[in-house]
């Protein structure tokens, strides 16, 4: 069937040429059509809208982005460790700085971006997008796609990137990202619960946003979930390499066909039990007279005597003497069988891939959030935060526990919460760079509050459950239950062993846990730098020595060090160098030297500073930008 829109392109472009050569000569003519024709040119499939340009774009013409730091606001709380970082300013601005110093080496991007509902949520050129706004989504892609592309170019080849959105952009988001990222590094698009109770439209009640997941090229980068059940509830002495353990199969069964092979006496200590645990009916199956589905043993001989010396096997009795054979279920330990018939402990980390419904649980809720900040006395005004357990879910599903994470709409910080508290429950060493502006003082008052609290008077546990009560709600339990008195019976019985309980409600089962403490931190482990972004005129007179001005906050957040000019050295002249090898026997513990390219080391100097790192410090933080004006460093 023919193409009718390539038809009628052709068509025009042909007109378009007839045109061009009548007026071969009159140059504003050519450059005008010139314009028509890419335009028909153009793509004529995928997501399109009216390009809009921003003040901040604008701002870049003519004034040069540099971050300067705020050093009042540093904190240390992990001596000798990398630092995180915070940036104040226009995402755009950050990012693009971004690009000089971690182009390539992002691992995990997490966004909260503006769900542009019209309302208060989203901000262009200083004044919110309303509903009534006839390019209220052409604004909001042109704003989403600088930063994406920019993101995208951050990301390492093993990077994954999550952006949560609802319906007001969800499928134009969609079409933009698989622009950017290509439709083949798409993985999912997760609902996530806002809330139990929602604002009703209509007949529905909406109660949930989605996560959309991107990888940058490689989809080999997942790790599977822990597979945790409450009903591996018991501990033996091999709990370490195998966990915990359930007995819910008994040995014997009636609900397969009968086998003969299986439905033998077993001795163990001197007493001797039968499937079914009837010698009488165990004989009459002997004789012949059995059902089709009948009494057997799930194990033949061999296997029993291999998973009873290995502890596999437990004995239950009732308080009447009488008892029944179970086997453990391990965690993470099953039974396996070689090709010689042989048996052996196979050692296997139960994992489960993460569910495309897993966002749906409470604790994924912005109720949850609200209670996240509450702890820091701060409150969600513009009820949009995500809760702390959501961002670390999503985090740790990428393998690597060192990952630099990055969340350019940062908010209230949740991302550094997450980032810190992941690293103690899995000895991780990730680290995080916050971008946010300052819009109502959100940065200084909520974004730092929150980071400064978390690193130096957040009380944290680090801390596991073990479930010591499952109970199936009833009907009756609201009537007359006896469940508070099992809690108290089960409190007083566990007092010695556990200080802390805790109770869960979750699919209808009461889940009464005790609470097991394995370190208590007052502010977690970690280095912050607070940066803002500033700007150099293109027009200054010297701009190079204006840049250089700003260039130490490049090679901190590059290296994520604090050149102190006793550990970590920044040297941009020959008299620097001079000066710091006539004094070196005064440094005790350099680590690295950020040298000028300019900078020559003599004989001498090359042999003081050969066991220290030397970084020579790039052309690219802003060499762009000199050629620009026609400068260089």
């Amino acid at each position: 069937m023919p193409n009718l829109s390539q038809i009628k392109r052709q068509r025009m472009l042909d007109f378009l040429a007839q045109i061009k050569e009548e007026h071969k000569d009159d140059d504003a003519m050519l450059i005008a059509l010139g314009e028509i024709e890419s335009e028909l040119n153009a793509k004529k499939y995928g997501l399109v809208w009216e390009q809009h340009e921003e003040a901040v774009d604008v701002k870049m013409r003519t004034h040069i982005p540099v971050f300067k730091e705020d050093t009042d606001r540093e904190i240390t709380t992990a001596e000798g460790e990398v630092y995180n970082f915070l940036l104040e300013g226009d995402n755009l601005h950050s990012l693009r700085l971004l690009e000089k110093t971690h182009k390539g080496r992002i691992d995990v991007i997490y966004i909260d971006p503006p769900y542009n509902r019209g309302k208060d949520d989203f901000v262009y050129d200083d004044n919110y997008v309303g509903t009534e706004d006839s390019f209220k989504h052409s604004k909001w892609l042109s704003f989403m796609e600088k930063r994406l592309r920019i993101a995208y170019s951050l990301l390492s080849e093993d990077g994954l990137m999550f952006v949560s959105i609802d319906d007001n952009e969800q499928a134009a988001l969609k079409n933009l990202i698989d622009e950017i990222f290509s439709e083949d590094n798409f993985i999912i698009a997760m609902p996530r619960i806002t809330k139990k109770s929602g604002k009703t439209t209509g007949s529905f009640s909406k109660n949930h946003d989605y996560v959309l997941v991107y990888t940058k090229q490689n989809k080999d980068i997942f790790v599977m979930e822990e597979h945790i059940d409450p009903a591996f509830q018991y501990e033996d002495e091999w709990v370490e390499e195998r966990g915990k353990y359930k007995l819910n199969q008994a040995l014997d069964y009636d609900s397969l066909s009968y086998s003969a092979s299986l439905d033998y006496p077993l001795t163990v200590e001197g007493e001797t039990f039968y499937p079914g645990g009837n010698i009488s009916a165990w004989q009459e199956r002997q004789n012949g007279n059995h059902r089709r589905a009948d009494w057997a043993w799930r194990w033949n001989q061999k296997l029993f005597d291999f998973g009873y010396k290995n502890g596999f096997v437990v004995i239950k009795r009732k308080p009447d003497g009488s008892a029944r054979i179970y086997t453990k279920t391990y965690l993470n330990a099953r039974i396996e069988k070689d090709e010689n018939g042989e048996y052996s402990i196979e050692y296997v980390k139960r994992t489960k891939p993460l569910s495309s419904i897993g966002l749906i649980e409470n604790q994924y809720s912005n109720d949850n959030a609200k209670k996240d900040l509450a702890i820091f006395g701060l409150k969600d005004d513009f009820d949009y935060s995500k809760p702390v357990e959501l961002i670390k879910r999503l985090i740790k599903n990428h393998y690597n526990k060192n990952a630099i994470v990055l969340d350019f709409f940062a908010g209230s910080g949740t991302t550094a919460q997450a980032v810190l508290e992941l690293n103690i429950e899995d000895g991780g060493q990730r680290t995080f760079i916050l971008c946010t502006n300052n819009q109502n003082n959100i940065c200084e008052e909520v974004t730092y509050k929150r980071c400064s609290d978390i690193l130096t008077t957040y009380h944290y546990e680090n801390s596991s459950r073990t479930v010591l009560l499952e109970r199936k709600i009833k009907i009756s339990d609201f009537k007359d239950s006896t469940i508070p008195d099992e809690i108290a019976a089960i409190k007083a019985e566990y007092k010695s062993e556990y200080k802390k309980f805790a109770t869960e409600i979750k699919d209808a089962y009461l889940y009464f846990y005790g609470v097991t403490v394995f370190q208590e931190y007052t502010g977690l482990p970690a280095n912050l730098k607070y940066y803002r972004t500033d700007f150099v005129s293109k027009d200054e007179e010297d701009l190079s020595d204006a840049l250089l001005n700003h260039i130490a906050e490049m090679i901190q957040l590059e290296h994520g060090v604090k050149l102190d000019a006793q550990h970590y050295i920044m040297i941009l002249d020959d008299d620097e160098a001079d000066a710091l090898a006539a004094q070196w026997n005064e440094y005790t513990n350099v680590k690295a030297l950020y040298v000028s390219k300019n900078v020559l080391f003599t004989t001498e100097q090359n042999a003081l500073f050969r066991d220290v790192e030397i970084h020579i410090i790039p052309d690219y933080y802003f060499n762009f930008e000199l050629r620009e004006v026609g400068e260089t460093w």
